[in-house]
């Protein structure tokens, strides 16, 4: 049967999102993506749902008079509200369910369905692995012949991992390559991505796509330190980029007490030529020292220019060129490099919403038990399809999942599924590796900022018309509850405090 989809404006940005915590000296910026395939149609069910599935409409029940208050407050409407509070302990109705079983835009708390999923099927010790191969002879320190890096779809392959690795074929003897270097994606086959699309920001870095050899979030980072004594602040690139030249320095701008919001702005960066940067601003000497992430104006091509400048800063020759390619049958791998362990990704994904980074975990979940077999979107769906209905159960269409970050406009799930979802992953042996992703209440992530003052960790998500939390409260009466709260309304930016804020503590305060 078809599902109708509540409309959603598609009209202007995405909420630019919170930068993610710094990597070793480079700032990683969180990188948001979204890439608009066709959901693929459910099969017909025919396992039997597990002890926690939604086999009926729920019961209605009254909102919390304080969130009720505060939403309209923010002139929300209380009918854009999707509303599920339940005890992970007890099987008795839920304290909340206000159009729980209505079809939503969940923006990034979809990022739960793809990380519970992936903890659950490949197991938190999971890797990614990005593998290197020569095809000629290693003497005196050179190899004859090419070097092919083969992407695996390593999520968080940034600049110092690739010094790392490129720093090991040095120990191995390779310091002068007499050929080429080839750079293989062929592990993921995906429709071709445009990064201005969504919302004609083509140089943020949430707009990168998923990539099988993902080098830095596809982003250069310049790190700017004001120097009084000069009038200037200096300009710090990583990672080095090969036929790349931007300003050392600009001129630091004094007149300011406090840094400004718009101080990106004030430098005029002009990237439109692709072999130099220029800008015709000033720095804010009050800023401090800032970060400030770039998408690579061409992105095909960054991971291009980063290799070669980073292997030749390290003090490495190449005679020929870097360039795409795909590696020959046969070659044994020289190098094999493991990411980090799927924990410590699912950590990120959730803590900071990185975007393409879950695009990657649910990539990752077409792959099971192909080894070898390219990722596709089409087989992470039909796998996470399959599993939400053996894990939730799914008789009304509870789940339309297309990526795996949730910023989509026809990505849907209910509140209802949401919870049940989180209250079996609750009871499942992952709870503790995706209890401690989630970001804590004003402590971490992206809900460092809340003013809620209950206990509580939670996954957020916004895109224009969306808002929404999802995740688990620890009761003042000792009880932890599911809590799952969905607002998709013109003014759902208003939701985020105080009405969550003061939902999230009438849950804690269950006393």
């Amino acid at each position: 049967m078809p599902l109708f989809l509540p409309a959603l404006s598609s009209q202007g940005p995405c909420a630019p999102r919170k930068a993610l915590a710094i990597v070793a000296a480079n700032a990683i910026m969180q990188a948001v993506v979204l890439t608009c395939v066709p959901t693929s149609a459910w099969a017909q069910a025919t396992a039997t749902a597990t002890s926690h599935s939604i086999n009926a409409p729920s019961t209605a029940t009254a909102l919390p008079e304080v969130f009720s208050t505060a939403l309209t407050k923010a002139k929300i409407p209380l009918t854009s509200a999707s509303v599920w509070v339940q005890s992970v302990d007890d099987n008795r109705p839920p304290r909340v369910n206000y159009q729980a079983d209505a079809l939503v835009s969940p923006a990034s708390t979809m990022k739960l369905v793809t990380t519970y999923a992936a903890l659950d099927r490949l197991g938190p010790a999971y890797t990614w692995h990005t593998r290197i191969y020569t095809d000629g002879p290693i003497s005196e320190g050179s190899l004859r012949g090419n070097l092919y890096i083969q992407g695996g779809g390593d999520p968080k392959l940034v600049m110092e991992r690739l010094w790392a690795l490129l720093r090991q074929l040095q120990q191995r003897g390779i310091k002068v390559i007499v050929g080429d270097i080839v750079l293989d994606r062929s592990a993921f086959v995906l429709p071709a991505h445009n990064p201005a699309a969504f919302d004609d920001e083509p140089l943020r870095p949430y707009n990168a796509a998923p990539d099988a050899l993902l080098l830095n979030f596809k982003s250069v980072v310049m790190r700017f330190v004001p120097d009084t004594s000069q009038g200037l602040a200096h300009v710090q690139l990583s990672p080095p980029m090969a036929h790349l030249s931007v300003p050392t320095s600009v001129p630091l701008n004094t007149k300011s007490k406090n840094c400004p919001t718009n101080w990106r702005n004030q430098l005029q960066l002009d990237a439109s030529q692709s072999g130099q940067w220029s800008m015709a601003g000033s720095y804010p000497a009050a800023c401090g020292e800032l970060n400030w992430a770039v998408a690579y104006p061409d992105p095909v091509v960054f991971a291009n220019k980063a290799v070669e400048g980073m292997w030749r800063e390290m003090g490495g020759s190449l005679t020929g060129s870097v360039h795409a390619g795909v590696t020959p049958a046969g070659l044994a791998p020289l190098l094999t490099e493991p990411s980090l362990s799927l924990t410590e990704i699912v950590r990120d994904v959730n803590k900071y919403s990185n975007n393409v980074m879950a695009d990657h975990v649910f990539l990752a979940q077409g792959s099971v038990g192909g080894r070898g077999q390219a990722m596709t979107y089409e087989a992470a769906q039909a796998a996470i399809e399959q599993w939400w209905v053996r894990k939730v159960g799914n008789p009304a269409g509870s789940l339309i999942i297309d990526n795996g970050s949730g910023l989509s406009r026809t990505a849907r799930v209910t509140a209802h599924a949401m919870g049940t979802m989180l209250t079996q992953a609750w009871h499942s042996a992952v709870m503790p590796e995706l209890l401690a992703s989630l970001p804590a209440v004003g402590v971490d992530g992206t809900m460092r900022r809340s003013r809620a003052t209950g206990s509580a960790h939670i996954k957020t998500g916004s895109l224009q018309n969306v808002n929404a939390i999802a995740g688990y409260v620890h009761a003042n009466s000792g009880k932890r509850y599911v809590l799952v709260a969905i607002v998709n309304d013109a003014n759902a930016a208003s939701a985020r405090s105080p009405a969550f804020d003061k939902l999230i503590d009438w849950v804690a305060n269950d006393e």
